[in-house]
């Protein structure tokens, strides 16, 4: 009886992961198939003639030049920034750990374009900051960040929290014995830094950088902003301008281009786990201790140092975004004369897009985060037991859509939703593109941490569960969820805080009615509403630096694991 139970039940998990897993595969993989058959086709019948008509034109070389030299240089600065803090928060017995880690996450939370809208109100000849303490430049000075070196620092800054993760994690698995080890075998000092701790943490530098430079490749704020007043072209911004002026009759040609995008973004990611798998180094058993390389009198310097870095590049563009929004016009130095609150008020009361971009972006993060949940939690633990060639392949192919650039996956999700199968509706222009793709988007975020949890569970306990008569879902209520439940928090709170900031997918498949916060903000400064632009920046800025805050001061009652940022 025990023997039916389980084949019973075995049945039944089968077909309910086949059945989470098609829909698993229509959400992620399905749009970038379609972007394939695009853009190898012509007209319906397979060519390669577009491809070559679109990829030998200048301006997509041009754009590929410079996606190729802000991406990889902004990598660079990353990796230096992150880098160097995760080496001394991880490594030395510097104070104040905690409040670092949390300052140096929040540029990572910020959206892109609230970035680059920050640094150009602390730079050039209107901003409001300079003009009011008196060292502004003298009118019709160039603005420096509208450059390609203005992109390549942003860039940087945005994204060397990424760098900093994933080192910090690699850096903190490195028990004191190992060094301790070395010492007594005469290595000192640089060498034992060079020749212990680096060799062990290649694969987490390795790993951070390949997924910074995706990242930075496929950002779409911060070139769009700062590049496009200066005629720097990226491909990200190349594709948004092609749709932005033509509409959906250049679709065949930007799914070339978003092709060309999507294929650096998996060089970068084959040529990391290239050399993650030529690291031969492991670490055997739990840190016992982590290290801790006390600073002695350097501490004090080292500390003044890396705040001084934080407030570089945290709170002084903030600084000069909220100057910005309490002028009555950019270029208005801020006084007791001329402060105000008119574009708050306007941008915050007065608008509507405003409020209907909060509820869009709101109920986008919230349903994006629950749906994701359901549905991984199932899918990886499923996957997990049936190991069948259908889920292999997806486990292989799942991170694709979230290693491609946001402008990419917005083509995808266009040729594949303008038209639905076998009908002439269409979800292009409504509300429901941007969920759908952010599922896609989103989807790994959410799924590698429950499957990294899941790996770690007893079969045991399941097993048993099944033997006293459990059904499917009961196991999964009352055994699984519980034990998982920490993993899949984490990955609900990053898709959150990700998404409720999000421009790069939503800036080519909004309309009027479905703006999303980070499509306002690029509008508002694209029409000359600076000040208001800076307002409703400001405004979220407040709301993601109160969300974290709230998560962090509730992160003691939650398990460990939970809060994204902690360790």
């Amino acid at each position: 009886m025990g023997v039916s139970m389980q084949m019973g039940g075995s049945r039944s998990e089968g077909r309910l992961l086949s059945a989470i897993l098609i829909v698993a595969i229509c959400l992620t993989l399905a749009p970038v198939l379609r972007l394939f058959v695009e853009g190898f086709t012509d007209q319906g019948a397979p060519s390669l003639s577009l491809m070559g008509d679109v990829l030998s034109k200048s301006s997509t070389m041009s754009a590929l030049k410079h996606s190729l030299v802000t991406a990889g240089l902004g990598t660079v600065l990353s990796l230096v920034l992150g880098a160097a803090f995760a080496f001394l928060i991880a490594l030395t017995d510097l104070r104040a750990k905690a409040a670092l880690v949390f300052c140096l996450m929040i540029p990572m939370m910020i959206p892109p374009q609230i970035t680059a809208l920050s640094w150009t109100q602390i730079m050039g000849p209107s901003s409001v900051l300079l003009k009011t303490l008196g060292i502004a430049p003298p009118l019709g000075a160039p603005q420096p960040l509208y450059s390609a070196e203005g992109i390549i620092v942003l860039l940087g800054i945005q994204h060397m929290s990424i760098i900093f993760l994933t080192l910090r994690a690699g850096l903190r698995s490195i028990p004191q014995e190992v060094v301790e080890a070395a010492r007594v075998s005469g290595a000192k000092g640089l060498r034992t830094w060079w020749q212990v701790v680096m060799p062990l943490t290649l694969p987490s530098l390795a790993a951070g950088t390949a997924i910074t430079f995706v990242t930075a490749l496929g950002n779409f704020g911060i070139p769009a902003m700062l590049g496009i007043p200066a005629g720097y072209v990226t491909l990200p911004t190349l594709v948004y301008q092609k749709l932005a002026g033509m509409g959906t009759t250049v679709l065949a040609e930007v799914s070339v281009l978003a092709m060309l995008i999507g294929a650096v973004a998996v060089i970068g990611i084959l040529l990391q786990r290239f050399f993650q798998s030529r690291q031969k180094l492991h670490l055997v058993g739990a840190t016992s201790r982590p290290l801790a390389i006390p600073l002695g009198a350097a501490r004090l310097p080292v500390e003044l140092l890396l705040w001084a870095v934080v407030l570089v590049i945290l709170v002084l563009p903030m600084s000069g975004l909220l100057a910005t929004s309490l002028v009555p016009a950019y270029g208005v130095a801020l006084s007791l004369d001329t402060v105000t609150f008119a574009a708050w008020h306007e941008v915050l009361f007065r608008q509507p897009s405003t409020s209907r971009a909060f509820v869009n972006s709101f109920s986008l993060a919230v349903g994006a985060s629950l749906v994701l949940m359901v549905v991984c939690l199932p899918l990886a633990w499923l996957m997990e037991r049936h190991k069948t060639r259908l889920s292999r392949l997806f486990d292989s192919l799942l991170d694709l859509p979230y290693a491609l650039p946001g402008v990419v996956l917005s083509i995808a999700m266009i040729l594949l939703l303008i038209k639905l199968p076998f009908t002439e509706a269409t979800l292009y222009g409504t509300i429901w593109i941007i969920f759908l793709a952010y599922l896609a988007r989103f989807f790994a975020a959410m799924f590698r941490p429950v499957q990294a949890s899941l790996k770690q569970l007893d079969p045991a306990m399941n097993e048993a569960a099944q033997s006293v008569g459990a059904s499917l879902f009961r196991r999964l209520r009352d055994v699984i969820l519980p034990l998982s439940a920490p993993a899949a928090a984490a990955g609900a709170i990053l898709v959150f805080l990700t998404a409720f900031n999000e421009l790069t997918v939503s800036a080519l498949l909004w309309s009027s009615g479905t703006e999303t916060l980070g499509v306002v903000i690029f509008n508002l400064d694209d029409s000359g509403e600076t000040a208001m632009a800076s307002a409703l920046a400001m405004t979220i800025v407040l709301v993601v630096m109160a969300l974290m805050a709230m998560i962090q001061l509730l992160s003691r009652r939650f398990p460990k694991g939970v809060v994204p940022w902690q360790t």
